[in-house]
């Protein structure tokens, strides 16, 4: 479903030097298939996540990304989110004046109108944005309040799934997803992901942590450093990490 070919990219800040993040990286995630991408800090793996997505302010310099069998890398960003690529950000951003469920609706019509579909009607949507919130434990009263303001770290990361839920998305991008949630959040947050598992999905999982990985079973796990994958494996890779740390798996070749 993705396919990354010795991917390399650069930030390029408004001041100052372009910088390369992206080394090399190769990556196939299939259809149906959850794959986890672990590593230290500044490794690359928020670079990845955006550069996937068509964030301003990233450059790829070389390599393919092909999302089944098309040059990702040539969509606008919205065109790859109408084709079904989603990211879950790790610092999800604040929109004043904007309520939750006026900015979802939004989000959900204009990925129909991309598609040619006609738009969700309003029982439509007050449906399953409620089903939705009940899945998630939301307060209905949360949705009526300015996306992320004055949202606390773990409600933003439920709200970022609510919105994965209510997109439906075909090819998902969790970006530490697992950041700053309690183990009751967490297990929450998991049950709203893996509900979105099946076999015309696919998902890539960014995370420091196993124990995201004990909640959303990867079936590959890739080590990120310096920029390039250097070791993949089954989930027993991540249990590795977590005994050994990334220092176990530095030397090693992917």
């Amino acid at each position: 479903m993705l396919e990354l070919v010795n991917l390399h990219a650069r930030v390029v800040p408004e001041d100052g030097p372009a910088r390369e993040i992206l080394k090399g990286v190769s990556l196939n995630v299939p259809k149906g298939e959850v794959h986890a991408v672990m590593g230290p800090n500044g490794s690359g793996k928020s670079t990845l996540s955006y550069v996937l997505t068509g964030r301003d302010g990233y450059e790829v310099t070389a390599g393919t990304a092909k999302y089944e069998g098309e040059d990702l890398l040539a969509l606008l960003p919205e065109a790859r989110a109408a084709k079904g690529v989603f990211l879950s950000f790790q610092y999800p951003l604040e929109i004043a004046g904007v309520p939750v469920m006026t900015f979802v609706r939004a989000a959900m019509n204009a990925q129909h109108e991309a598609r040619g579909e006609k738009e969700i009607s309003a029982p439509e949507f007050l449906k399953k944005a409620r089903e939705t919130a009940a899945l998630l434990k939301i307060d209905p009263e949360m949705l009526k309040r300015p996306l992320n303001v004055g949202f606390s770290g773990g409600e933003k990361k439920r709200l970022e799934v609510y919105q994965m839920l209510m997109l439906q998305p075909r090819f998902m991008i969790l970006d530490e997803t697992d950041s700053g949630l309690d183990i009751d959040a967490l297990k929450v947050v998991a049950d709203g992901v893996n509900a979105l598992r099946g076999p015309d999905r696919a998902m890539l999982v960014i995370t420091h942590y196993q124990r995201l990985l004990d909640y959303i079973k990867p079936d590959r796990v890739h080590v990120l450093s310096g920029g390039r994958i250097i070791k993949s494996g089954g989930p027993e890779l991540a249990h590795r990490l977590e005994r050994e740390g990334y220092d176990g798996v530095m030397g090693e070749k992917a």
